[in-house]
């Protein structure tokens, strides 16, 4: 039975914003292990369009940014929309009946299965469907964009704690 994981980098206050922080060349490589790993990811559309830069190479990427590009293409992606018509390459496009599919997805897959999006996340976590939570604290402050938790942050234990890099603390919390 697959893990369903939400983790995303994020500011000291708790906003996601990929474009205020980039990862230093240690969390590069995290992220390029992790999504290697992966037994696949769901996606909300908004976090899927960001995503969609790595569909095609572009000759400024350095080889490391090729290599994400590659395992991040090479993954099963189910795409959660209601306004989008189709998805690109490996993808799989999920417009109704989130939980049941979710539930298809942890009994037949094996791994983890990455959740990308703070709404998709929380739509998630009101079904309990979400096994573990992973917070990446990078040191800024943003003070405004989308936080990680959307709604209600759900009772939480810490389970792990680990640095990465110079600067990225993660902490990993299951359900309470």
């Amino acid at each position: 039975m697959a893990k369903l994981v939400f983790g995303m980098n994020q500011s000291l206050d708790g906003y996601v914003d990929h474009q205020e922080f980039a990862p230093d060349p240690v969390l590069f490589r995290h992220w390029i292990e992790h999504v290697r790993d992966l037994a696949g990811s769901v996606y909300g559309r908004r976090m899927y369009e960001i995503m969609r830069y790595w569909d095609e190479d572009r000759p400024e990427w350095s080889a490391e940014q090729r290599e994400f590009a590659a395992a991040w293409r090479r993954q099963p992606k189910w795409v959660v929309s209601r306004s989008l018509k189709s998805v690109g390459p490996n993808a799989t496009l999920v417009e109704d009946d989130l939980e049941a599919v979710i539930r298809e997805l942890k009994a037949r897959l094996v791994g983890e299965i990455a959740v990308s999006g703070p709404d998709l996340a929380r739509s998630l976590t009101d079904l309990g469907l979400i096994d573990e939570y992973r917070l990446y604290f990078h040191p800024v402050v943003l003070r405004r964009g989308k936080p990680f938790f959307a709604g209600p942050r759900p009772p939480l234990r810490l389970v792990f704690t680990d640095r990465i890099g110079e600067d990225v603390i993660r902490l990993t919390y299951v359900p309470a």
